[in-house]
């Protein structure tokens, strides 16, 4: 095939206003620190959108050969979602729910029969008709009262995540007038069918600050404020039992947190500490009707299960349950009236383990070399079924429901591929790479059968690596489209995520952070000296935290990659960290460390991507970021990619395409998302000289 030729244009260069950051002692220029303007200032930083608009011109200029292959694989991508689609109806309080949509439509609807699924349908939600003429809608945190009569939601336009939640008469079809602003978008209904419970957050910095209590038809300025949280570092919610009974306050940080509890149907009451927060003492509660089980992993890292009485819930009350085992994670725990179902992690799979009340406890069997099992929505605490959701990298996405009573189960539905799919076409293989300490770090990957392993293929590696989130293997219909183009794809289960257990987590995190990016860094020399690729085939994804994965991997290691896709990506930690008002700075300190603690600000200077760009040859790159981002600011990206402009040595490809309209998640519409994957498949299509 014809190698991509690339326009010879000229890429925009960002202006130089020096600003001097000293700290520690240590005195940093940063030519690039004015891009924050747009973020502080508003509007008044023409500036900042001149250049992200030269940025997008000049990407559109260089990808210009691959408009059509772009609009093809569109079409290619869309081809394969089946677009008149329904979620499979969930019970709960004498109605079943559940979404579908319509063909050539961007959203949904939400909607529910009553008692049966014969029954006539009620449309409680529109979205199609509520997001029309809208650049951006999300629509989310959808409750229904105690009594089924009223629907509260949260609504965000902009994509910054901060919702207005509005309370709609399912009876009338109309909306109170009641519109709460500045919410996480979650609504939780008190026992009393008008009391409402949400998280209020601070419009500036975007933390979740105070849970506040609303009573329908009355002015949301006159909300009361039950709760506030004073650390900056912890994150607060509050929620429902599944059996109605109790709400809770959550208030967490990375290692520590406190729950608050409150009968349900006494709303004008305080809620009461549960347990008073310990340091790195975690716990969550799962209230069953005569008792309190606590999952914590109080004295045990992977976490045990722990019961107390009703009336007696501090920690000299818990007795153990389930012990603790260095080899198998607890991971959640979902109650029942009749049983409690356990999600455990057993060398980095996941394993689901029904423990009925009175009887022997049993697991549910997987079979394939890797995958995703959770549990599903379940939200009647009465079943005798438990609906779980499995996936795989060659297994579309599976709703199974599971007789607990039988020990039978049934599918309820699989993702279906239009244009047909074959599960048998593909090959999975779940495989060991070994870090340079020596520690093994496990690889899930898929190609096609017939894949010929000399080293000659492209591969792209992807990970994630940070808040002990676990990258589970999972099926897309969109990755077909590489496979079938001869590309191998992988997950690299690094350090930092909590595939292998609680220590996992805290081997690549704060002064341990850069693991993660050894190990990834060694995954990929491992899938070449495997020649499952080679070095001038390797491409590497990752956005947010993965972004800061790619922006340190191409540091440490540049020649490894041919070429690099960075989303939303955070790279200019030691900035970031130290600004508090930056959205999320202060719930980050447990994760990244506080640059304002000398050693933490020497270690983070050490791998931050931005602090770290030197005169030498980079890989190719397409970094992406959206203007409105709540999680990763615009800013971060914008810098990363002008310094990395004046600085680089190489003649290599360096793209930033920035969205104007939207934020941390892109766009919002069904098919939308389908241009970006479009545009990053180009990108690698271009460097491997695929041109169909």
């Amino acid at each position: 095939m014809e190698p991509y030729k690339w326009p010879n244009a000229t890429p925009p260069v960002a202006e130089v206003k020096p600003h001097i950051r000293t700290i520690h002692g240590d005195t940093v220029v940063d030519n690039y620190y004015w891009m924050i303007d747009y973020f502080k200032k508003g509007k008044d930083s023409a500036a900042v959108v001149e250049y992200l608009t030269e940025e997008n011109k000049y990407l559109d200029t260089m990808m210009a050969g691959t408009r059509q292959l772009q609009a093809d694989l569109f079409k290619e991508l869309k081809g394969r979602i089946k677009e008149k689609d329904e979620s499979v109806p969930v019970f709960k309080n004498g109605y079943f729910y559940y979404t579908r949509s319509e063909e050539g439509k961007q959203y949904y609807k939400y909607c529910r029969k009553k008692g049966s699924l014969e029954a006539k349908e009620e449309i409680l939600l529109d979205v199609d008709q509520l997001a029309e003429g809208l650049p951006y809608y999300s629509a989310t945190g959808f409750t229904i009262s105690p009594d089924n009569k009223m629907l509260a939601f949260g609504v965000d336009k902009v994509s910054r995540r901060q919702y207005v939640i509005h309370v709609k008469n399912l009876e009338t079809g109309e909306l109170f007038k009641d519109a709460i602003p500045n919410t996480e978008g979650d609504a939780t209904w008190a026992a009393d069918n008008k009391t409402i419970f949400y998280t209020a957050k601070n419009p500036e910095t975007l933390l979740s600050e105070k849970i506040k209590k609303h009573v329908l038809n009355t002015d949301a300025k006159l909300d009361e404020t039950v709760y506030e949280e004073k650390d900056k570092s912890n994150y607060i919610g509050v929620g429902k039992s599944k059996s109605g009974k109790y709400l809770f306050i959550y208030s967490q940080a990375t290692q520590s947190n406190e729950m608050r509890i409150l009968d349900a149907d006494k709303p004008n009451e305080a809620f009461k500490v549960f347990q008073p927060r310990v340091k790195d003492v975690l716990y969550d509660v799962i209230p069953l009707d005569d008792k309190f089980l606590i999952l914590t992993n109080w004295e045990a890292k992977n976490f045990r299960l722990m019961e107390c009485p009703l009336d007696k819930s501090d920690r000299a009350n818990w007795k153990e349950v389930i012990p603790h085992r260095k080899d198998i994670l607890l991971e959640g725990v979902d109650e029942f009236k009749t049983h409690i179902v356990v999600t455990k992690r057993k060398n980095g799979l996941t394993q689901l383990e029904v423990r009925p009340l009175k009887a022997a406890a049993f697991h549910i069997g997987f079979e394939e070399p890797t995958y995703m099992a959770q549990v599903g929505a379940n939200p009647d605490y009465q079943s005798k079924t438990l609906r779980y959701i499995y996936s795989s990298l060659t297994t579309p996405t599976s709703t199974f429901d599971y007789n607990i009573d039988t020990k039978t189960q049934q599918l309820m539905k699989q993702q279906e591929v239009v244009g047909g799919y074959d599960k048998h076409d593909y090959v999975s293989e779940r495989l060991y790479a070994k870090a340079k300490d020596g520690t093994p770090v496990p690889v899930s990957l898929v190609y096609k059968k017939g894949f010929n392993k000399d080293g000659n293929a492209p591969l792209l590696l992807y990970a994630y690596g940070s808040y002990g989130a676990s990258m589970d293997a999972t099926f897309n219909s969109s990755r077909l489209s590489l496979l079938d183009r001869g590309f191998v794809y992988a997950i690299a289960h690094i350090r930092g995520g909590q595939e292998m257990g609680r220590q996992w987590y805290e081997d690549g995190k704060l002064m341990k952070k850069k693991n993660t990016f050894t190990d990834f860094i060694d995954c990929g020399q491992y899938l070449i000296d495997q020649k499952f690729t080679g070095k001038g085939h390797l491409y590497a994804q990752g956005g947010s935290a993965g972004g800061l994965l790619m922006g340190s991997v191409i540091n440490m290691s540049p020649d490894m990659w041919h070429g690099i896709i960075a989303q939303v990506p955070f790279v200019d930690v030691i900035n970031t960290m130290l600004d508090e008002s930056i959205p999320l700075t202060t719930n980050e300190f447990d994760e990244w460390g506080n640059p304002k603690q000398k050693p933490a600000y020497d270690y983070m200077k050490s791998y931050s991507p931005y602090e770290n760009i030197e005169k030498k040859a980079y890989p190719n790159m397409l970094v992406t970021t959206g203007l409105h981002d709540s999680q990763v600011q615009y800013f971060e990206p914008a810098k990363w990619v002008a310094k990395l402009r004046a600085t680089k040595t190489d003649k290599n490809v360096l793209l930033l395409k920035t969205d104007m309209d939207f934020g941390h998640g892109g766009a919002s519409g069904r098919f939308d998302y389908l241009k970006d994957i479009a545009l990053n498949y180009s990108f690698l299509f271009a460097l491997e000289g695929i041109n169909k």
